[in-house]
Formats: C-alpha cells, structure tokens, sequence
C-alpha cells in the first residue's frame, strides 16, 4: 500500500503534478465555509458544549435583612457528531499496462480532490439552508433561526420579527434586534453585527445597501447609517452554496456560536486490488458543523 497523505482542509496540490493539471479543469471558489463557522480541531469521537447559565439581577436588600443567593444552570447541551465522508476512483490494469497511469490518476486525483473541497462547502452550507427549517432542531430543540427560543428569561428570537426580503429597512431592524440581545437570564448582552452572509443573487443589493455613501435607492440627500456606522467591519461575504436566493444571514461572532470541528482533514491513499490488478485510490475525511448558541447567527428567509 502507498503511503497516505494528509492534506489540510483545501488540499489544492495533493500529489506531484496536480497543480499543473488543475489549470485544465474548471477554476473554483476560494473556501467559502470559514465565513460560516468557526474551525476548530477535534480528537473525540463527538465533542459536546454544555451551557451554564449566570446570575440574574441583583435585587434590593433591606437593611438588616439576609442578602439573596443565586445559582447557575445548566442549559442545553450541543453534540457535535463527527460524519465520514468518502470516494475514491480506479485506474484499471489495462490503463496501467497501456501506459495510462500517469495520464488518469492525475487527472482522477485532482477531480477527487475536488469533490471532497465541494462536499464539505456543501455541508457546511446546508446548516444554513436549513436553519428556518424545523425539521433540523439544535440543542434548545429549535431550528437555528427562530421566534422562539426558549431561556429561562422566556423565548428569544434571531428571527427578523417579520419575514421580509433583504432591504435597507430589513437590515436595520435585524441590526437592532440584535443590539437588543440578552443572555438566558435576562440580562443585555453586548452583541453587535459583524459579517453579512448572502447569496450570490443578493451579492449586488447588499453592496448597494451597505456601501452606498448616502441612503441608498433614495434621492434624499441623507447618508447611509449603516457604512456611516460601520455595521459589517468583516465585511459582506458571498456564499455560493446557499440554496434559497431570497434568505440573508447575520452573523455576530460570539465565541461559542457557529462551529466547525475537524476531527481528521482529508486524507489520500492507494493500493492494488489483487483480483483485477486494478489500482484503487481514495479521500476520507471526517468533519462536524453545527451551533452552540444561536445568538452568533441572526436572519430573515425573505418572503
């Protein structure tokens, strides 16, 4: 058997010569899925956040009487299951034997390693074209975008209070809402906007609306609050992996929020298959995407 050979998570030049083939195939994206999550690496079979509430606030104390006590909570807990994926492809012995081999297996490779860059843009993708969706709950055993999470200070919401496409208005309430974030109990958090996540049909109007130098779509001679403000400093990022055209995401950047773990990076190997002399090779990786707390991502599904 060859020996195995780890790549990082966009492995571009795998084995010697792929670089100088990949000019022959199509070109590809930058890795999008960063702008998503977190990257953080893993040596468990499953990693687990368990959250812990704090205090609430203080109440007044009579003079003479007994101060009061608070405890903390535990919330929910957050599993982070780590998913295998892989493929392979043959180079046969008779494109072996009729001097084929280096010609195919580059260029088998290379498609290989390109369908496992593509499938982990796409995993990491889905978690946000299914964040409305109830049928994928999170720890709290809600969607990931809702009205209603529950705390022990009652429901929260990263949910734009009315479903409404991507505008200036639209994303100045979501701005707002999420300045109005609160801890579980009760307590305001300094939560602020820090990336704007789109899909490449709003990639044009969310440029109109955010770095326009006066109101945008408006002859008011008014400015943009927004750029004035400096509401995204990470910026607009384009994800092209994002399914519904109408759907727009903020993201917050707390420190427990979108994560990604990488419990093993893409890895290549090959052998012989003694029956057909034919040469197999193959990717393997293992990676997990999900969310501890939902305040790192606030959104609307258009209408």
């Amino acid at each position: 058997m060859a020996g195995v050979i780890t790549t990082g998570s966009h492995p571009k030049a795998l084995w010697p010569g792929i670089k100088a083939w990949w000019g022959r195939e199509y070109d590809e994206f930058t890795p999008e899925y960063p702008d998503l999550f977190k990257t953080e690496s893993s040596d468990q079979a499953y990693e687990e956040d368990v959250q812990v509430t704090g205090f609430g606030l203080a109440p007044i104390k009579a003079e003479g009487s007994s101060l009061s006590y608070d405890s903390e909570q535990q919330g929910y807990t957050t599993r982070y299951t780590h998913i295998a994926y892989s493929l392979g492809y043959i180079v046969t012995y008779e494109e072996q034997a009729d001097g084929k081999y280096e010609v195919v297996s580059k260029r088998r490779v290379s498609a290989l390693a390109y369908s496992m860059r593509q499938t982990l843009e796409n995993v990491a993708a889905n978690v946000y074209n299914r964040a409305f969706s109830s049928s994928y709950t999170f720890g709290d055993g809600k969607e990931l975008i809702a009205t209603d999470h529950p705390t022990n200070s009652g429901n929260q919401s990263n949910h734009l209070t009315t479903a409404a496409d991507m505008s200036e208005a639209a994303l100045e309430d979501l701005c707002i809402q999420i300045m109005d974030a609160k801890n579980d109990k009760g307590l305001r958090i300094n939560l602020m906007p820090r990336k704007l996540i789109v899909p490449k049909e709003l990639v044009f109007d969310a440029t109109r609306i955010v770095k326009s130098v006066l109101q945008n779509d408006t002859a008011n001679n008014a400015t943009n609050a927004m750029r004035e403000m400096g509401m995204f400093p990470e910026g607009i990022c384009v994800n092209h992996y994002l399914s519904d055209p109408d759907a727009f995401f903020i993201r917050t950047g707390i420190p427990r929020g979108m994560i990604h773990y990488e419990r093993q990076a893409t890895t290549f190997d090959q052998d012989n298959d003694f029956d057909t002399k034919n040469l197999k090779a193959a990717a393997y990786m293992r990676h997990a995407f999900g969310n501890t707390d939902w305040r790192d991502l606030f959104g609307s599904p258009g209408v």
